[in-house]
């Protein structure tokens, strides 16, 4: 069995498991001896520990990846000096998807009204972090030091460094050569790594997924099931229509080849919530399965991964839809187009603080005049919502990296259309020969 469908069998499995758990801790025949052996024992206690582990050996891999591949790409481009072209269309090409994803959130959302027959609860009371000014944020992309940077997983900053080292090694003559060598090996080195890794995802997904819905249920999406589904039908329809539009007016490829090849990117993405802990598995396929060079891949992949949030993005424009309507707020032209700017530029300026969805969402609800208790409303389900955002963010990487590479000549079209190019193989190939 090839280990997409091992990883999606994980999943359902998960999810059933935890739905069953749920059903059996809310009940109260539950003999109290049965309730503390089900949640102590198994839930807090194997399955949180497999889950844990499993994402600390994802984050284990994100640093050294993204330091070596940033460094490998730029120095094989530092003398062509395309890395300037390559990084303005990476970064406008990420800005539009933005835009392109609130506008249509919030189009939807005004058609469909989510929050037109919500009754408002008591004073709900919510607690957001603030963000810091876009001077500081952008003053900190600059690393004073490297070593530390690494240490905090400051992915912006990584970045910077990264591609700084690599420039300065394709100019350093034959020394830069031989570091370049080394850097090309240890890269081989950690995909190696990687896919050891992903053979033992489908355990690690279907012990975050049992314990998520054990808690959790599906309970949540009933109460809140018109802005849920709002908001899974327009993340579907980006994912499935935009970035299929992108695939083939701008790099000229079949987006159904693209979307088959990202199904196990897309498990890793739904099982762990987060574009960084998927970074290792969005990299390696977007170079060995859909044939972008790492000259390109190495530096959008990475740079996506902390800035590209159109999940996020419809996640916004959605909910402030749904709050204005459950305040009874009307909202002006104006406001809208606050609003779309506001969520566009955020995902740049609130890049490296964490909780970085509720607090952009909190900057858009400010500028639009709309209370920022309300997020209180959809925090019961936007754990479920943010699992599915997360893996349009992902999707939005890759789409990206295949679009920049075409444009670039940095594009394999053959190991794009092999539908067996590495993935399953590959990872099998190397939990072999190991």
């Amino acid at each position: 069995m090839s280990l997409t469908n091992r990883i999606l069998i994980a999943m359902v499995a998960g999810i059933l498991l935890g739905s069953l758990l749920d059903l059996i801790l809310d009940s109260s025949g539950v003999a109290p001896a049965v309730h503390t052996i089900i949640q102590d024992y198994l839930v807090n206690g194997v399955l949180d520990l497999v889950g844990r582990v499993f994402i600390s050996s994802l984050k284990l891999l994100v640093v050294p990846l993204v330091l070596v591949s940033l460094i490998c790409g730029s120095s094989s481009l530092g003398d062509s000096a395309r890395m300037g072209p390559i990084a303005a269309k990476t970064l406008v090409l990420y800005l539009s998807t933005t835009a392109i994803a609130i506008s249509i959130a919030l189009g939807v959302a005004v058609l469909v009204g989510p929050g037109t027959h919500v009754s408002l609860p008591g004073v709900a009371e919510f607690q957001v972090g603030k963000a810091p000014p876009l001077v500081d944020v952008l003053a900190n992309i600059v690393p004073s030091n490297p070593i530390a940077a690494m240490a905090d997983g400051n992915m912006l900053q990584i970045i910077v460094f990264a591609l700084l080292f690599g420039y300065a090694i394709s100019h350093a003559g034959d020394p830069g050569k031989r570091i370049a060598a080394f850097f090309r090996d240890l890269e081989e080195v950690i995909m190696r790594m990687v896919g050891i890794l992903m053979n033992l995802a489908p355990y690690g997904v279907f012990a975050l997924l049992a314990t998520l819905f054990s808690d959790m249920g599906i309970s949540a999406i009933i109460d809140l099931a018109a802005y849920f589904f709002t908001v899974l039908a327009v993340l579907i329809f980006h994912a499935l229509v935009v970035y299929s539009v992108l695939l083939k007016t701008l790099a000229g490829v079949s987006p159904s080849i693209m979307m088959k090849k990202m199904r196990s990117v897309w498990a890793f993405a739904f099982s762990t919530a987060s574009s960084g802990a998927t970074l290792p598995i969005t990299l390696r396929t977007v170079e060995k399965r859909l044939g972008v060079q790492n000259s390109v891949a190495g530096f959008t992949v990475p740079l996506g991964a902390t800035i590209n949030m159109d999940g996020t993005a419809i996640m916004q424009g959605v909910a402030t839809v749904f709050i204005a309507q459950v305040y009874g707020v009307d909202l002006s032209l104006s406001a809208y187009i606050t609003v779309i700017l506001t969520a566009t530029l955020a995902s740049i300026g609130t890049a490296a603080v964490p909780g970085v969805g509720l607090i952009t969402l909190a900057m858009v609800l400010g500028q639009a005049g709309l209370p920022v208790e309300g997020i209180a409303l959809i925090i019961g389900v936007d754990r479920l919502l943010d699992m599915v955002r997360t893996a349009v963010n992902v999707t939005g990487d890759a789409t990206v990296a295949v679009v920049v590479g075409r444009s670039e000549n940095q594009f394999d079209e053959q190991i794009y259309l092999n539908p067996k190019a590495d993935m399953d193989t590959g990872a099998g190939d190397t939990v072999a020969k190991v």
